[in-house]
């Protein structure tokens, strides 16, 4: 697939797709209407039309805005040459988490969109499936990287270590509330809780992650 260019939004068409992002998530992508959207934003609905021509290109904006941006972040430690592979792997691991906390709302459309269901929408799975081929490419490259320098193990199965990386990253962030009831945590504010949360989440991530890839103990 062709790599897209970064999206350049105006502040109208931000605003718009921060909105969109919200009822998405609460809502899904079906249950939210384009007028919803607009009062949501606070814009004439002939607006949306305006700048995004339909309800799938808003979605479609909406992975653009989150996911090409992250990608390339991702891609700058990635092809960095003075970084070491299993730095990269772990700069790779912050980075995911912190994101999935600061955009809560993406990733709830993306765990959403997953379900199984015999009314998916095509339009949806096909962004969300490219976004994880994407995603685990760069990751491939880092193992492959691992493994020529002699740092990895070999035979590694990247797909099942992806999908107990974000197994792990969604199950926390999207039930953090159970997590802080049945640890006694209810004291922490918000904040509180998510500061605690990432802190220990990159630590077991990192920590499960160095026994899949080395051979240290």
């Amino acid at each position: 697939m062709e790599e897209k260019p970064l999206p350049a939004y105006t502040e109208k068409q931000q605003q718009i797709i921060s909105a969109a992002e919200r009822l998405f998530a609460s809502k899904g992508f079906d249950g939210t209407s384009v007028r919803e959207i607009a009062q949501e934003a606070g814009v004439n609905l002939a607006m949306i039309s305006y700048y995004f021509g339909s309800k799938e290109k808003l979605l479609e904006a909406i992975f653009d805005e989150r996911i090409i941006y992250f990608r390339t972040e991702l891609e700058s430690v990635i092809n960095d040459p003075k970084i070491e592979p299993l730095k990269k792997v772990y700069q790779l691991l912050d980075k995911l988490v912190d994101r999935n906390f600061e955009r809560s709302c993406f990733h709830r459309i993306m765990i959403r969109e997953q379900i199984d269901s015999p009314n998916k929408n095509e339009f949806i799975q096909k962004m969300i499936l490219e976004s994880k081929k994407r995603t685990q490419e760069l990751v491939k490259k880092i193992i492959h990287e691992g493994q020529e320098k002699g740092v990895f193990k070999k035979n590694i199965d990247i797909s099942l270590m992806m999908m107990t990386l974000f197994g792990t990253i969604n199950q926390m962030t999207t039930t953090q509330h159970f997590y802080q009831e049945i640890n006694g945590l209810q004291h922490l504010t918000t904040e509180e809780l998510q500061t605690r949360l990432k802190k220990k989440l990159r630590i077991h991530i990192k920590t499960l992650f160095k026994a899949i890839l080395t051979n240290e103990n």
